[in-house]
């Protein structure tokens, strides 16, 4: 019986690494978990169980590991449609929604996760939650409105944290910024974005409402597999 946390991430990465084909064009999550997943297909690659595949990476950082470990990597443009994405979630729902973004890679995350014919999300069983909001909202802001757009989700009640990298504010691969926000008790995660997205300079919210066709998460007791 696991319980270690990270053997779980390893536990689900493999699990989705059962359901990559050769000749596959893959999206690749960012993450701890998504991490296992890449590491685990530069292994299969290098032993011939799997063959010309050709990916996408969700973030700069998935981009380098996947070159030190000689997975073949393209730019969106190239690659513009997917067979298959794999990345990891913040929290997942029953129904199968997600929050994502604190690896700070939310809108590419978005992006990939929509140019795919199927989107698996991989966690460990602390990821499952009944109601969405335990954790920290991500919302990606354009860098010109962020001092403003503090002071606007302050008076909205949701507690604006700005992401940090050490002393300076984290900055995304695209040159934005994230605040970190609460969703309130009482009110429903979609029912928030739906207000945020009206407002000039949130540029993408780390909510995924019906992204993920299926999880694979990772307990003691082996692999629960959840689809929409």
């Amino acid at each position: 019986m696991l319980t270690n946390k990270d053997e779980l991430k390893r536990m689900a990465a493999g699990a989705a690494l059962d359901e990559v084909r050769s000749g596959m064009r893959l999206g690749l999550g960012t993450g701890s978990t998504a991490e296992h997943f890449l590491r685990g297909l530069a292994e299969r690659i290098d032993e011939g169980s799997i063959a010309a595949i050709r990916c996408v990476a969700t973030s700069n950082t998935i981009a380098s590991l996947a070159a030190s470990l000689e997975v073949p990597c393209l730019d969106f443009h190239q690659l513009p449609e997917l067979d298959l994405s794999v990345d990891g979630a913040d929290e997942i729902d029953p129904s199968l929604r997600l929050i994502k973004g604190h690896g700070g890679a939310l809108l590419k995350e978005k992006i990939i996760a929509q140019a795919s014919k199927r989107y698996i999300v991989i966690a460990d069983d602390s990821k499952k939650v009944t109601r969405l909001g335990k954790c920290l909202l991500p919302v990606e802001v354009a860098t010109f409105a962020a001092q403003p757009l503090r002071e606007r989700f302050r008076a909205m009640g949701i507690d604006p944290s700005p992401r940090m990298a050490g002393r300076e504010w984290f900055v995304t691969d695209e040159g934005h910024r994230i605040f970190d926000v609460t969703v309130p008790p009482d009110r429903d995660i979609a029912d928030l974005v739906d207000q945020l997205r009206l407002i000039a300079g949130v540029v993408e919210t780390g909510f995924f409402p019906n992204e993920a066709d299926e999880a694979f998460i990772a307990g003691p007791g082996g692999i629960e597999r959840l689809r929409r």
